[in-house]
């Protein structure tokens, strides 16, 4: 397979609609898998997206003409292999409008840069009596690493709530910031509600108090333009199974200044300068932060998978996805028996629900037995939950591929359990 064999994405024009047909046809496995015998209606994104053939492709191209190892090795494969894996980090670059490539380390996802963060940055720098603030919303990922800091250091942990509708109560947040105030870590897009935070004004407030500032993205990047020196957060991570890429892929970005000043996750090869047994001197960055071989490819199909986002125009995604989830709410309203949970005024392509006195497990099954696939559960964001007063929920999240046909067929599966509990 040749560079020039590789299928190319649908070019985006800011002025037009979506071709969902034409974006259809890049995703096999919307056409290749039929659960039991009915059309797949793939509506589990904010778990994981699908993977478009040219992402696959560029995979496969890896895996067959350039595997080897990185950095070190002056040799074809490995200097051809390096390449990629260091053009993957400016694609993400380019994709979050990073000021330079080196403040990009790929990790494994969200969760691995919350974590690094965590430990390179909160270890080094809050101590007993600090202060960290979270909001209600987070997923696990964003509210357990700041626990276990806490309990090592004798940190506080301060949470900024919600309202009814899923919204968070900005000003609650704004008076959590005092002088003890050492760190904010929040969402930028709730997983289990949907709700889009108001990041820039939440950041500007950390700022004010001279606080550090994390955003966990990993639900806004497929779904919404995000370009970190407009928002000027201090870190931003994501997860790249969920923009398209394969899994064990992901990224944090940090503004340089503090990432030199953090000290390293992990310890091994390809983070050192130098080692002796008296001293290691530690490599630059983003090199510090990478220690031992890392997912070579998954990076590389990382960076296939942003340079087909971004061909097709995120503005334009959002827009359509904006579209589905104003047409799959309205209809949803229709059917009696369904309450919404999260309603937010601004939200992101996430539809979570309760039909009747239902489990959602039950639900999720049922809708399968259709072809339908939602995800049910706590969503790891078991504090939303407990705000709700549920014990989990079913939730549709949408993506660019999907069409209003298949919201069609989500709330006709829903009226048949509906009707079935009756």
């Amino acid at each position: 397979m040749t560079v020039q064999a590789l299928r190319q994405p649908p070019a985006g024009d800011a002025t037009k609609p979506l071709d969902v047909e034409r974006i259809r046809a890049d995703f096999p496995i919307l056409t290749n898998v039929r659960p039991h015998g009915k059309p797949l209606v793939f509506l589990d994104n904010a778990a994981s997206s699908q993977m478009p053939q040219q992402v696959i492709d560029r995979l496969v191209r890896y895996q067959t003409h350039e595997h080897a190892n990185i950095h070190r090795g002056v040799h074809y494969l490995s200097e051809t292999a390096t390449r990629a894996y260091e053009q993957a980090r400016i694609s993400v670059q380019r994709f979050l409008n990073a000021r330079e490539d080196r403040e990009i380390i790929f990790t494994t996802g969200t969760t691995e840069a919350i974590n690094l963060v965590m430990h390179g940055y909160g270890r080094r720098f809050i101590g007993a009596g600090d202060e960290i603030i979270i909001t209600y919303m987070e997923h696990h990922s964003n509210i357990v690493p700041w626990q276990m800091l806490c309990e090592e250091k004798g940190a506080v942990l301060k949470v900024a709530p919600i309202d009814d509708s899923g919204e968070l109560i900005v000003e609650e947040y704004e008076k959590l910031f005092n002088a003890r105030t050492k760190f904010a870590a929040v969402t930028h897009v709730s997983n289990a509600l949907g709700t889009i935070t108001p990041i820039k004004h939440l950041i500007d407030v950390a700022h004010s108090h001279g606080v550090p500032i994390l955003v966990d993205g990993a639900q806004a990047t497929p779904h919404l333009p995000v370009d970190v020196q407009a928002l000027d957060c201090d870190f931003y991570c994501f997860s790249g199974h969920k923009v398209c890429g394969p899994t064990g892929s992901g990224a944090l970005y940090g503004k340089a200044a503090l990432l030199e000043k953090m000290q390293p996750f992990k310890g091994g090869g390809d983070m050192i300068l130098s080692v002796t047994f008296e001293k290691t001197t530690y490599n630059t960055i983003p090199h510090k932060f990478e220690a031992g071989t890392p997912p070579i490819a998954p990076m590389i199909g990382l960076g296939a998978a942003l340079d087909y986002l971004s061909a097709i125009g995120m503005d334009r995604i959002a827009a359509h996805e904006e579209a589905l989830l104003a047409y799959a709410t309205e209809r949803m309203l229709e059917v009696g028996g369904v309450r919404i949970i999260g309603t937010a005024r601004h939200k992101a392509a996430v539809l979570s629900f309760y039909v009747g006195e239902v489990h959602p497990h039950d639900v999720g099954t049922l809708l399968d037995e259709d072809g339908v696939a939602v995800r049910t559960g706590h969503h790891c964001a078991q504090p939303v939950m407990q705000r709700f007063r549920v014990p989990a929920t079913a939730r549709a999240s949408f993506a660019l591929y999907n069409t209003h046909a298949e919201v069609d067929a989500l709330v006709a599966a829903v009226v048949k359990v509906r009707d079935m509990f009756a």
